[in-house]
C-alpha cells in the first residue's frame, strides 16, 4: 500500500508535502484505504518512506480537519467514514448505437471523410493569427471574420440574402430554433407550425421555451397551405430543399403559397436547410429565405458537411427579430468559442470547405445509387420516393414484407437497425401508417461504405423473408 505513496515523496521538496497529503487524500477516495483502516504512526511511516516525520505530521493533520481522517490522543490515526469511496466516472452518453451489424438510422454523415489535415492546418493558422484581444469575449453573434466568410457563402451557393451584421454563429440548428422559440414566447406567441412527419426533436427545442407545437400535414408539394391557415399558428418549421423525412423538395408553387400566407398574418417561417447542398441529380434548388428575407428566419450547420460535434450553425434572421436574438444569445453562453470560429472561416476562405461538399456529394451520391438498386434487387417491388438529394430515403416495401411491427422484429434479431417512417409523425399519422399499406422505412446511408449498405440491405431482406 504504502508503494503508492513513494511517488509523491520523490517530488520536489517545496511541494512534498502537498503531494503526500494528495496522494493519501486520493488512497481514502479510492477506497485503497477502507473506512476505519489504522495507519501508520507518524515516525513509522515518516521512516518508511524516507521523510521527516514532521511531514507526515502535516499531511495528517490537514487531512483529519478535512475529515478524511480521524484521530484520538493516544489512540492513533485511523481512516475516517466521510469520504465516499470509489471516484466517479464519466459514462459517454452521446447518441451513438452499439451492438448493430449494420445501423441505417438516418441524419449520420460519414465522420472518416473529416478533413482532419485541412482542419488542422486552419486552427494552426487561427491560432498562429488570432490578436490577442480576439481571445476575450466574443460578440455574440459570432467574430466578424465567420460571419462575413459565411454570409458569402451562403448567398453564392444557397441564394440568401446574407447580411453579416444580421448573422449569428450558434451551436448548431438546435440553439438556433431554441433562440427563435424564446424570443416567439417573449412576443407573445405560443404555438408553432411544424411539419408532420418532420424532425422529431423540433417540438422539444420548442417546448423548452414555452411553446406549443401544432403538426401541420404535407402533401406533394409541401406543407399544405389549407391546414396551414386553419392552424390558427403564425410561425411554421419548414425544411423546403428537401424536407426532413419524406425528401420532396417543395414546389415554386407552394413556396409562393407560403411566402403570401406569412405575409397575409404578419408571420414567419423558418428554414431548416440541414442538408440543403446535397443534391445529386440537378444543382440544388436555392433558399427560401432569399424570396423574401424579413419572413424567413434561415437556419444551417456543418454538422451534415464535416461533423455535428463541431457545434457550429447559422441564423440569418429578419431584421425586426435580429437585436432580441443577439441579446438572447448573450444571455445564454456569451458566444460561441473564438478559435472554432476563426479556424472554419480559414477553411471556408481558402475554399476548402466547398472541397469538402463536392467530396462528400460524390461518395454520397454514389452510397445512394448502391442503396437504391440494392433494395430494388432484394425486395422486388419497393418503391423508392423523394429527391436525389441528401443523406437518406424512403423505400416503401410491398405489403407482403410487414406488417411493420414483424418486420422491425426480425430486422432487429438480425442485428439491422432501421426505422419507419411512423416514427417521425404525430399519433394520426402514425395511425394512418399502420392501415395495412406498404411498410415505409426511413434509410440513411451517408455513414456507410457501398459495402455496408449491401450487406445490411441483404441480411434485412434474408430476416424479413425466412419461414418461422
Amino acid at each position: 500500500m504504502w508503494e503508492l505513496l513513494r511517488p509523491a515523496v520523490a517530488a520536489p521538496a517545496r511541494g512534498r508535502g502537498r503531494a503526500l497529503g494528495s496522494a493519501l487524500r486520493e488512497a481514502v477516495r479510492e477506497g485503497l484505504l477502507a473506512p476505519g483502516t489504522r495507519l501508520p504512526s507518524t515516525r513509522d511511516l515518516a521512516a518508511d518512506l524516507g521523510v521527516s516525520r514532521g511531514l507526515v505530521t502535516e499531511a495528517y493533520e490537514q487531512l483529519t480537519a478535512e475529515g478524511y481522517l480521524r484521530s484520538g490522543r493516544g489512540a492513533g490515526t485511523w481512516v475516517g467514514g466521510a469520504a465516499r469511496a470509489g471516484r466517479p466516472r464519466a459514462r459517454d452518453r452521446a447518441p451513438r448505437r452499439r451492438g448493430a451489424t449494420v445501423d441505417f438510422s438516418p441524419g449520420s454523415p460519414d465522420l472518416s471523410m473529416f478533413p482532419r489535415a485541412g482542419w488542422a492546418s486552419a486552427y494552426r493558422g487561427a491560432l498562429a493569427d488570432l490578436p490577442h484581444d480576439t481571445l476575450g469575449y466574443p460578440d455574440p453573434r459570432g467574430t466578424p471574420r465567420l460571419r462575413t466568410a459565411l454570409a458569402e457563402l451562403l448567398t453564392r451557393r444557397r441564394g440568401v440574402v446574407a447580411d453579416p451584421e444580421r448573422l449569428l454563429v450558434c451551436s448548431g440548428v438546435t440553439q438556433a430554433v431554441t433562440l427563435l422559440g424564446f424570443v416567439l414566447h417573449a412576443r407573445g406567441e405560443r404555438a408553432v407550425g411544424v411539419e408532420d412527419p418532420g424532425s422529431p426533436e423540433q417540438g422539444a427545442l420548442f417546448a423548452s421555451a414555452g411553446v406549443r407545437s401544432v403538426p401541420l400535414p404535407l402533401d406533394e408539394e409541401g406543407l399544405a397551405p389549407g391546414p396551414l391557415t386553419d392552424s390558427g399558428v403564425r410561425c411554421a418549421v419548414t425544411t423546403p430543399a428537401h424536407q426532413f423525412p419524406l425528401g420532396i423538395a417543395y414546389s415554386a408553387r407552394r413556396r409562393a403559397r407560403l411566402l403570401d400566407w406569412a405575409r397575409a398574418v404578419d408571420g414567419l417561417l423558418v428554414e431548416d436547410d440541414y442538408d440543403g447542398d446535397f443534391r445529386y441529380d440537378r444543382s440544388p434548388v436555392g433558399a427560401l429565405q432569399g424570396l423574401d428575407p424579413e419572413r424567413v428566419a434561415y437556419t444551417g450547420s456543418v454538422s451534415k458537411s464535416l461533423a455535428p460535434g463541431l457545434r457550429i450553425g447559422w441564423l440569418l434572421p429578419p431584421a425586426r427579430l435580429a437585436d432580441e436574438l443577439v441579446e438572447r444569445k448573450r444571455t445564454m453562453d456569451l458566444g460561441n468559442p473564438s478559435l472554432d470560429q476563426e479556424a472554419l472561416a480559414r477553411f471556408v476562405e481558402s475554399g476548402a470547405y466547398e472541397r469538402q461538399l463536392r467530396r462528400c456529394g460524390r461518395a454520397y451520391r454514389e452510397r445512394r445509387d448502391t442503396l437504391v438498386a440494392a433494395l430494388t434487387e432484394c425486395f422486388p417491388g419497393a418503391r423508392v420516393t423523394g429527391i436525389s438529394a441528401g443523406l437518406h430515403v424512403i423505400a416503401a416495401l410491398p405489403r407482403r414484407y410487414g406488417p411493420e411491427a414483424r418486420l422491425l422484429a426480425r430486422a432487429g434479431e438480425a442485428g439491422i437497425v432501421v426505422r419507419p417512417l411512423s416514427v417521425y409523425g404525430s399519433a394520426g399519422t402514425r395511425a394512418a401508417a399502420g392501415d395495412g399499406g406498404p411498410v415505409r422505412l426511413v434509410f440513411g446511408y451517408a455513414h456507410l461504405t457501398p459495402a455496408r449498405i449491401v450487406t445490411g440491405v441483404r441480411g434485412l431482406a434474408e430476416a424479413v423473408t425466412r419461414d418461422d
